[in-house]
């Protein structure tokens, strides 16, 4: 079953109990992955490390690499 389907059982569900509707899939995955890269920032102080930007610095790996021809 996918994700909508799921949803949708839910939605007609809680539509039939009076309940509170669930929220749609994928409504928060940018505040998820944002909380992520938050909670690694935050680590990586208390180990001493320092606090960059986890994508920016697999980005400036991936651009300042050597490429094999």
């Amino acid at each position: 079953m996918t994700a909508i389907e799921q949803y949708l059982i839910d939605t007609w569900r809680a539509s039939q109990q009076g309940a509170p509707m669930p929220p749609p899939p994928g409504r928060d995955d940018l505040a998820v992955l944002r909380e992520v890269r938050s909670y690694e920032q935050a680590r990586a102080v208390l180990e001493g490390r320092p606090a960059r930007h986890p994508w920016r610095a697999a980005l400036l790996r991936i651009l300042t690499r050597p490429r094999a021809c």
